[in-house]
């Protein structure tokens, strides 16, 4: 990726270095992954929505005086993997911009938090091992950057296209946040069966993805930013955290009925096709007959 065109973002709230604190995961055996380390990371990663992923956390205080001191909004330490997360955030909110202007809208768009290990959010107590999140409580993503490390090393999804395609599909949350869809499936997924919830959440994450390869679209419309593997890189990636690949490669078999995110094929077929059309209205998973 060549990315010195890209501005950086004045949205990045950085946390590193302070307690998260006062808090904890609770009901950790409710996926039905088993406790290895590879398949506890990978199976939260890629869109962890609170309303799926986030709902064993414990409550904390979510005013603005439960929330970790950190420094104002904007202002980072520009260490190299911060840069690229500033500007990757920032080239979301171009994209994302446009696209709402053209239909008439105004986009807000959200925070990033920087954290390290464990961060207060209106949405509970973040924790790296969770992966990153879009917590629509703040409309904030939180991000312990580690994780890039473990998306190289312990799941054979490393490149900075694969970073990058992580923080496209949370910006992806928060437009859905703006939009209205999220709100609208959550109530849904209140007065559904388990499944059909399960269900909900897979078409949510989709779209998501699907958002995600708009960014790239338009970005590479826009920078040609995109070097020979990217693609590739994010295509792994999207197949390296399919609920089918990460249940098989943590108890030996898949569960279609427990899918949140989707299969490896749904993912890379979703991305694909924002990628492909760079028209956010084509990611319409929820009319979708097939996934």
């Amino acid at each position: 990726m060549r990315l010195d065109q890209f501005d950086e973002s004045g949205d990045i709230e950085d946390r590193r270095g302070q307690s998260g604190g006062g808090g904890r995961i609770s009901g950790g055996g409710r996926l039905g992954i088993s406790s290895l380390i590879l398949a506890a990371i990978a199976y939260f990663v890629f869109g962890v929505s609170p309303s799926t992923t986030l709902s064993g956390l414990d409550a904390v205080n979510s005013n603005s005086s439960a929330a970790a001191p950190s420094a104002p909004v904007g202002q980072y330490n520009k260490d190299q993997n911060a840069v690229f997360v500033s500007k990757i955030l920032q080239s979301t909110k171009t994209v994302w911009t446009d696209e709402f202007a053209k239909a008439g809208g105004r986009y807000q768009p959200p925070a990033l938090v920087l954290y390290e290990n464990a961060t207060r959010t209106a949405c509970g107590v973040g924790q790296a091992a969770a992966g990153p999140f879009y917590c629509p409580g703040d409309q904030k993503i939180y991000l312990d950057m580690s994780f890039f490390a473990q998306m190289s090393r312990q799941m054979g999804a490393g490149g900075d296209f694969a970073y990058a395609y992580v923080i496209a599909h949370e910006v992806g949350h928060h437009v859905q946040n703006q939009m209205g869809i999220e709100e609208q499936v959550n109530a849904q997924r209140q007065r559904v069966s388990e499944t059909q919830a399960n269900a909900l959440s897979v078409r949510l994450e989709l779209q998501a993805d699907c958002f995600a390869g708009v960014w790239a679209n338009k970005t590479q419309e826009k920078y040609q930013f995109l070097e020979q593997g990217d693609i590739e890189e994010g295509l792994n990636a999207a197949h390296k955290i399919g609920d089918d690949y990460l249940q098989k490669q943590a108890q030996g078999y898949a569960v279609p009925d427990s899918f949140t995110h989707g299969s490896s094929a749904q993912r890379a077929r979703w991305f694909t096709q924002g990628l492909k059309t760079g028209d956010w209205r084509t990611c319409d998973t929820f009319r979708a007959r097939a996934l």
